[in-house]
């Protein structure tokens, strides 16, 4: 019962694990689309040869 209302009464532990997940995944999203505008590059000079 005491654990439960620790856990409800304070948030900021949970803000900052939000927060650190939203940046991992912000993070992990940027770098794929950045390898898919990379392979994209490279691959339109190997169609003009």
């Amino acid at each position: 019962m005491f654990q439960l209302f620790f856990l409800n009464s304070n948030w900021n532990n949970g803000v900052i694990m939000i927060g650190i997940f939203a940046i991992v995944c912000i993070t992990l999203v940027s770098i794929i689309i950045n390898f898919m505008m990379n392979s994209k590059k490279e691959n339109k000079p190997d169609n003009h040869e």
